[in-house]
């Protein structure tokens, strides 16, 4: 840890302390350093994503002298690397991105690359480039957007992995049935192991690599699970004890037992847990289940498949250790206490169990690398740093993020958090409320966040509101707000503004809201609710114009999309008008500023000037930040920094901080 000691040194002599001189911006902005960190299968490799040149790149090292032996990088301007897997002892299956600016993160069109760790050997596996028409695609066209990913990588096998292909679905009456080959890992050979049996499918296999499970959708809403006889690959649909259960994920098929596996589900509407399906007694048994939230990450033996750990975060994360005698379990408690005021995640593991990839991070530390391995003289295990996902910042400078609760007009229990400036008592701040994206499916959770952080760092205190309709609750709670974008859940993220200040924490006279796609409805629909509770309003790749969702936008394009906007905000024109800001300017009376993407498909332009054309008709204040070839939200950092920079010269002409 000295060179981290070294680095505060240096801060601290070049720049004097955090009172005297403000953290850069360009600190909050930056690409992470290294993320995705994974260790190949017998522990020689160690693999991560950086980022060169705008583009994000993997890295292979050798395990024991930490020597840089490979990049894999491509060569056009806007080809990136994604996901990737071991497949084998040292080789790699990774995904091909393309920065095409209509989403927040580069996209994926089913193209995967087999490349050994040193380099060699490199060659298209799947997609339009490895030969011929992409599997699942109609046409060239579409080759590019049929998906391809790894189901399973086949470890113990170094000549072939499974894949998934999932066909383009935007076409009316395309076939949404997705097919699992086996794929060779040096040439892309493949063969057809098995098609879903249902839509919208979801996989599992066993320790054999054999697909045992599918859990399938044909309508987006109702599940139906199926079991797959190994010798006749014919599929079986369980469903009879089922009935109860929705968002069903499967997760791991039961150690010793061909006709049990472990999902993620949830009952009855209630927060998703951990379950236990036995098809042979057509029984469904609880496993673990908190009484708030959903669980966040299962986590399991890559030896034998024997899930030890389920990690849950109502306010702080923490951990349930379903199996406290594994090895793996007793690792990550000892890690726990190695490492305090941290959660600690295993991130990969050898399957021998002897190699862990560990990060430990918090609401100040954006994240640091450790290996875990046995010492070369004792055989006992030993934890090492390895890096840090963002060394530049440190952590002694930024903001603490603490949990907060509070309860409805309604009498409905929000849960929130709250950032705030170091150095400052939790005292009349100046306050920017930030509503998440989504609205469903999304929540907020505590860790390190480089907006709040950078607000923050300027004496800005910031809070975050779990609002009825966000995710990570059970899917009743996200439900709930369904229908209520502009009524019930612009009230939760009002009555957690009031809170604050009722408890002496906020300054009522110095409070902005501001926030992304969803987060940027709310932060103008919840001004025209309460006009005199907040002093502006920033609003980000919004959404302002409910009804345009119908018509403009990749959300209504997709079958799945068009049921979604339906179930959430209905059919009712005049009650989405009601719902919308740019319907409702004359009852604002903030300044606001605007800031777009030119190329966003989530929330496309239309959307910023149907709000702008508003304003305007009613002659209300507004600056307006276009970014033309950017999407659903800033994925440049040049473009961050000036968003950054726009966002605090803004807001400091309307509050004090």
């Amino acid at each position: 840890m000295w060179k981290k000691i070294l680095a505060v040194a240096l801060l601290i002599t070049a720049f004097g302390s955090f009172a005297e001189k403000k953290i850069p911006l360009e600190n909050f902005v930056k690409f992470s350093e290294f993320g995705s960190v994974k260790i190949s299968p017998k522990g020689d490799y160690l693999a991560a994503t950086t980022v060169r040149d705008g583009k994000q790149v993997l890295v292979v090292l050798q395990r024991d002298t930490m020597k840089l032996i490979n990049v894999v990088q491509f060569d056009g301007d806007k080809e990136q690397v994604g996901g990737y897997n071991w497949v084998s002892k040292d080789r790699l299956v990774l995904q091909k991105t393309y920065m095409r600016g209509a989403y927040t993160q580069p996209s994926y069109h089913g193209e995967l690359l087999g490349v050994n760790a040193d380099g060699s050997k490199s060659q298209y596996l799947m997609g339009h480039k490895a030969g011929g028409k992409s599997l699942g695609a109609s046409s060239k066209a579409d080759a590019l957007r049929a998906s391809s990913l790894v189901l399973d990588p086949l470890v113990h096998d170094d000549n072939y992995f499974l894949a998934e292909v999932h066909p383009w679905l935007r076409k009316s009456g395309a076939d949404r049935h997705s097919t699992v080959y086996l794929v060779d890992v040096y040439t892309g050979k493949r063969r057809k192991v098995t098609r879903s049996p249902a839509f919208n499918a979801q996989y599992i296999t066993d320790g054999n690599g054999e697909v045992r499970f599918s859990v399938s959708s044909n309508d987006y809403i109702d599940q139906e699970v199926y079991k797959r006889d190994v010798e006749t690959g014919e599929w079986t649909k369980f469903n009879n004890s089922f009935k109860h259960l929705s968002k069903i994920t499967p997760r791991v098929i039961v150690d010793g037992e061909d006709n049990a596996m472990f999902v993620t589900a949830s009952e009855d509407g209630a927060p998703i847990g951990l379950y236990k399906i036995d098809f042979e007694k057509n029984s469904v048994e609880l496993v673990s289940k908190d009484p708030v939230v959903n669980i966040r990450n299962v986590y399991g033996n890559e030896k034998d498949g024997k899930i030890y750990a389920v990690e849950y975060e109502n306010g702080y994360p923490a951990y349930e250790f379903v199996d406290g005698k594994a090895l793996l379990s007793k690792r990550l408690k000892g890690l726990l206490q190695a490492l305090p005021g941290h959660q600690v995640q295993i991130v990969s593991s050898t399957p021998d169990e002897l190699f862990q990839i560990v990060i430990a991070y918090n609401d100040r530390n954006p994240g640091d690398y450790y290996i875990m391995h046995p010492d070369e003289k004792t055989g006992k295990p030993k934890i090492q740093y390895l890096f840090s996902a963002r060394s530049w910042i440190n952590p002694d400078l930024m903001a603490s993020t603490r949990p907060v609760k509070y309860t409805t007009r309604d009498g409905i229990e929000i849960n929130g958090y709250l950032t705030v400036p170091k150095g400052k008592a939790e005292k009349n701040l100046p306050l920017i409320v930030m509503p998440h994206g989504g609205p469903h499916g999304p929540r907020d959770y505590w860790g390190f966040d480089p907006e709040a952080q950078m607000l923050a760092s300027r004496g800005l205190a910031v809070l975050k509101v779990n609002f009825r309709g966000s995710g990570g609750y059970g899917p009743a709670f996200e439900k709930s707000g369904h229908g209520k974008w502009g009524t019930e859940i612009q009230y939760d993220i009002i009555d957690g503004t009031k809170y604050l200040i009722d408890q002496g924490i906020a300054d009522k006279n110095n409070i902005c809201i501001m926030g992304a796609s969803f987060g940027g409805y709310s932060a103008l629909m919840s001004p025209i609710i309460e006009p005199d509770l907040y002093k502006c309003a920033v609003g980000v790749v919004g959404v302002y114009d409910l009804p345009l969702m119908f018509k403009e936008g990749d959300v209504q394009e997709r079958r799945s999309g068009d049921k979604y906007l339906k179930a959430v905000l209905g059919q009712n024109v005049a009650l989405q008008e009601s719902m919308s800001p740019s319907y409702n300017i004359d009852k604002l009376k903030v300044p606001v500023l605007i800031a777009h993407g030119g190329m966003d498909q989530r929330a496309p332009i239309e959307q910023a000037e149907s709000l702008i054309a508003a304003l305007e008709k009613e002659d209300h204040p507004y600056e307006y930040l276009l970014f033309e070839k950017e999407g659903h939200g800033f994925y440049l950092e040049k473009n961050r920094l000036k968003y950054f920079k726009r966002v605090l010269k803004f807001l400091g002409k309307h509050i004090d901080f």
